[in-house]
């Protein structure tokens, strides 16, 4: 296990978001995090990560009390993390390399040289051409700036990997090369990948285990199988719905469940 979130509450002035909310997250597996919109789901990401303030519960990162470790604790805890944001979040005014290179400045202290390879190798393993590594996010494409996003996010070669809608604004196509190349990683370097979506074909494809989050709280997880079996309104028209209907109706969706 490398995340263990236990009782876990989130506000914001009276308003609160989370409320005794638990969670826990195996080595080695794609968990898909999702819910209605507003519910909370990347607030629940943020707070993990520590850029939203919780006013209650633990939460634990590869053993650690993340929240409450000392401040040289965290950042050897923070080198094994890896975000790519919705919106690939890259600094405008760098290149894709000198995006890729932010981690590595902010931990490491390596030559210029060095960094310049390192980085090359990670546009390598997300499949970005070397020609993209001098332009700057203006100059990408969608795609283009999702996979300089994970390229940052896999900088310091992290343990977990943290996605906040990865596919979203992609084309279908996109979005399922993009899912492929989630699971391809994951098997290659052995990522824990924690990926907040809305990405039905995600859900159905690629994910081991889904968490549906609802009345602040995770309603349900596992398995495909089990949110489809589930008796909850949400639940069932989201994975039953109009939309989930040509995934459910192809088996090799399903991985096992019984409809």
């Amino acid at each position: 296990m490398v995340i263990r979130i236990t009782g876990l509450y989130v506000s914001f002035g009276t308003h609160k978001v989370l409320e005794n909310l638990d969670l826990e997250v195996y080595r080695g597996e794609i968990l898909g995090f999702v819910g209605a919109s507003g519910s909370g789901k990347s607030v629940l990401m943020r707070s993990v990560l520590g850029l939203n303030h919780k006013t209650g519960g633990t939460i634990e990162i590869l053993g650690v009390d993340y929240i409450n470790a000392d401040s040289e604790i965290r950042q050897v805890i923070d080198q094994e993390l890896g975000v790519l944001f919705q919106h690939g979040a890259l600094f405008s005014s760098l290149t894709v390399l000198e995006n890729i290179q932010v981690p590595m400045r902010e931990y490491l202290s390596l030559d210029q040289r060095l960094m310049d390879e390192l980085a090359i190798l990670k546009l390598d393993l997300v499949g970005l051409s070397r020609e993209a590594a001098g332009k700057f996010p203006s100059e990408l494409s969608g795609g283009m700036i999702k996979r300089a996003g994970l390229a940052r996010a896999l900088s310091l070669d992290p343990q977990i990997l943290f996605l906040d809608e990865p596919t979203s604004g992609l084309d279908p196509v996109g979005a399922a090369e993009f899912d492929d190349l989630i699971a391809k990683l994951r098997d290659t370097l052995g990522l824990t990948v924690f990926m907040v979506t809305h990405d039905l074909d995600s859900l159905f494809s690629v994910c081991d285990r889904i968490a549906v989050l609802g009345n602040k709280k995770v309603l349900v997880e596992g398995p495909i199988d089990t949110m489809l079996e589930f008796d909850d309104a949400w639940v069932h028209s989201y994975f039953r719905g109009k939309r989930a209907r040509a995934i459910v109706a192809n088996p090799a969706h399903l991985q096992g469940a019984q409809l």
